[in-house]
């Protein structure tokens, strides 16, 4: 496995491994590795020829107070993981080598950001598309992984390469849980065990979702109140949003149509934690 801090390492090694015919996967991530991204390597290594995985903080898609200074950096676990899971190469850029200047030229992709965790975090998206546009420029891979968790993200991304008429594939891979129904995040680490206990009542209200729209509830409003009940239950949550939008625009919606995605954020300590599901209306 090779580590690289230079774009130009990584353009270098990524031509080579393209000249013998070999199908260029890309998982990026922030570091903080856990089972979440193993399974996007997984899937990458089992699905690509040749796999990039950078690992890379990146301080544009954090907003003011948030945790981008304590954001947990472990990287010698983080390049354990992927030595074992079969990653060719590790890019391990700076904030210098990724923005050496002012930045004044970003992605914004509109309508997509306007809801959900784009209510709260002004620029957030901008920070993402940015970020992700600069590495698959870099890393120019042919099919690029990431996890349904960040739901949002996903569609952003997935709409910005349509967009641009990028030549990368996007998957978009199942969320992993814990065996509590708890998210795993890089975030988790934050949690004592208590609040991880009480963190299972996220996914307890999403589960709610699912359970009335397959029961024939269709007013979102009345769902919403139910998923609202279940996280009031718990002290130490402080809900930040408790929606249902469509699935594809991610525009917020009063009655269950199609494909719809449940989606919380909630705060338990110093912790913001997200979560969702998919849940589709026509199917039983």
């Amino acid at each position: 496995m090779e580590v690289v801090k230079a774009t130009e390492s990584v353009r270098v090694l990524v031509k080579a491994a393209r000249s013998e015919g070999k199908k260029v996967g890309f998982v990026p991530t922030m570091g903080a590795l856990h089972v979440g991204h193993i399974f996007l390597i997984e899937a990458a290594v089992k699905e690509c020829d040749f796999v990039v995985v950078s690992i890379f903080v990146n301080p544009t898609q954090f907003g003011e107070g948030e945790d981008f200074e304590k954001y947990p950096r472990p990287l010698k676990a983080d390049l354990d993981i992927c030595r074992k899971g079969g990653v060719d190469v590790v890019f391990l850029p700076t904030p210098e080598q990724m923005y050496p200047t002012e930045n004044i030229t970003w992605v914004n992709v509109e309508k997509l950001t306007e809801t959900l965790c784009g209510q709260s975090r002004p620029g957030h998206f901008r920070g993402v598309a940015t970020v992700c546009a600069k590495l698959f420029n870099i890393v120019a891979p042919d099919i690029a992984f990431f996890g349904a968790k960040d739901a949002q993200q996903a569609v952003v991304i997935k709409r910005m390469v349509a967009d641009l008429n990028m030549p990368v594939d996007i998957v978009v891979c199942p969320t992993v849980r814990e065996p509590s129904g708890l998210a795993v995040s890089s975030r988790n680490k934050y949690l004592s065990e208590e609040q991880k206990k009480d963190a299972t009542s996220i996914y307890r209200s999403l589960q709610k979702c699912e359970e009335m729209i397959k029961a024939g509830t269709k007013d979102t409003g009345i769902i919403i109140t139910e998923m609202q009940k279940i996280l009031n239950q718990v002290p130490s949550i402080e809900i930040e949003y408790v929606s249902i939008v469509d699935a594809e625009s991610l525009q917020i919606i009063d009655h269950i149509i199609g494909e719809v995605l449940a989606a919380v954020s909630v705060r338990i300590g110093q912790a913001r934690l997200i979560d969702n599901i998919p849940v589709d209306s026509d199917r039983e």
